[in-house]
């Protein structure tokens, strides 16, 4: 079959294409912007690339357009493959008929950590030898890879809300029909297409729909808003993780995060002892026990698993040090993630000063709906610098909360300036986007380079 992407640089989508190629299907694209990794990454598959969306493209002839949900209606191509008559599906439906039929499928779902959760899973089960398949809005550094088709019944899928199509407004995870279904975590985002926290959780509860009788849903216990999808309506074994004292049948953490005992109900059944810092990660470490639990791995040796894993490039990645300063990299763009992700760097390095440099670049935090929450997402950093290019508006005052602790600019590179100047050896600079920031972390270590 010849497969012709639309909107193929994304991360979905390029894992897509990675996993027809892999499957022998002759594999094409387009995009707005074809630039590496991803364009380097798609084209050593030898899948040919195209530059924009012309309608010449429809020369290729291929079997079928696969449209991302960056495509909108008055694209060109679009528009042409509509006045054709042309045969055309999402990502998500076309994986789903191409891929994921016939295997026992495992969904990540939730606001926060679901690439790191999938990454820890498809980890556990490769390491208990069951070859699973997986996709990944990441790059798991045990893998190297996104995607792969995997050679064992298994396959692990991060399950996004996001919606799936111009044509096909429900969320992407409807689309897997998992047997085992983790919801990790539930909090209002995407406010570009819905208008609050309970329309998240109608969908959330379409997923719970899709699973059988014979399946498990792996539910954070701490999450209100996830005991409401429930009360709807549950036909599955429920496994609930992450309560702070003891219930029968519960997954809970007893110790710290980087080494800590796992208890069902009063009873330990594993211990993890990893490189992992944070709390959030110890409830993620928690709910890929549970997932691999039910396909036949145990605790201990999913615990085994967890303290080989390497994590996720862009998750506290370290890029570099210079002049004594050490820069890292991640993905944290939701002010809960950026909290998050500033907490478990103060865990690491004690009373070093943290300097966190943003931009608040998703759909959601571009529309300004959560920027009274950033004061209190940047709490424990000791100085921060927001980029605010292409914001609709004021992050100065936003952040004049924090007073002197806070320095805004709508340029790059005057940013970087303002970061070098601030910063002392011995310091930690934290960049969190999730986007690629303008190649501010080289520019970082270029300048600071040069200041030592």
């Amino acid at each position: 079959m010849h497969i012709h992407i639309l909107g193929i640089c994304g991360t979905f989508m390029g894992g897509l294409a990675a996993l027809a190629r892999e499957a022998g299907h002759r594999v094409t694209g387009c995009d707005a912007n074809v630039y590496p990794p991803m364009s380097d990454q798609l084209r050593a598959l030898g899948i040919d690339l195209i530059e924009g969306f012309s309608p010449d493209q429809l020369a290729l002839k291929p079997d079928v357009f696969v449209i991302g949900n960056v495509v909108s209606r008055g694209n060109a191509l679009m528009e042409a493959i509509l006045d054709a008559g042309l045969p055309y599906t999402s990502g998500p439906q076309w994986l789903a008929q191409e891929v994921l039929q016939g295997r026992h499928v495992l969904a990540v779902a939730g606001t926060h950590g679901k690439t790191t959760t999938t990454s820890m899973l498809a980890w556990i089960l490769e390491h208990a030898g069951l070859q699973p398949g997986f996709l990944v809005g990441g790059v798991p550094m045990n893998f190297g890879v996104s995607a792969r088709l995997g050679a064992g019944k298994s396959f692990v899928i991060e399950a996004d809300e996001y919606d799936t199509a111009f044509f096909d407004k429900r969320s992407k995870f409807v689309h897997y029909r998992p047997r085992t279904a983790v919801l990790n975590n539930l909090e209002y985002d995407h406010a570009d297409i819905f208008p609050s926290l309970e329309a998240i959780e109608t969908q959330f509860h379409h997923l719970v729909r899709t699973v059988p009788s014979s399946g498990r849903l792996v539910v954070n216990a701490r999450e209100e808003a996830l005991q409401r999808v429930l009360a709807k309506g549950c036909w599955s074994e429920v496994q609930r993780f992450g309560t702070r004292k003891e219930e029968p049948g519960c997954l809970r953490a007893r110790g710290e995060p980087h080494a800590f005992d796992v208890l069902r109900g009063g009873l330990k059944i594993a211990r993890v002892e990893w490189g992992l810092l944070g709390e959030h990660n110890q409830l993620n470490a928690l709910a890929a026990l549970a997932a691999a639990e039910h396909v036949g791995v145990a605790p201990e040796l999913a615990a085994e698993a967890l303290g080989r894993f390497e994590n996720v490039r862009r998750r506290l990645e370290l890029r570099g040090e210079a002049g004594g300063v050490k820069v890292y990299d991640d993905f944290a763009h939701h002010p809960t993630a950026l909290r998050t992700t500033v907490n478990g760097l103060r865990r690491r390095v004690g009373l070093d000063r943290i300097l966190a440099v943003f931009e608040p670049r998703s759909n959601t935090m571009k529309l300004g709906t959560m920027k009274a929450q950033l004061p209190w997402a940047l709490e424990e950093a000791d100085l921060s610098f927001c980029h605010s290019g292409g914001l609709g508006w004021n992050a100065a005052e936003a952040l004049a909360p924090m007073g002197e602790l806070a320095i805004v600019s709508d340029d790059i590179d005057a940013l970087v300036k303002a970061v070098v100047k601030a910063a002392r050896p011995g310091d930690h600079i934290l960049c969190m986007s999730n986007g690629s920031f303008g190649g501010i972390h080289d520019k970082l270590l270029q300048a600071l380079g040069k200041k030592a």
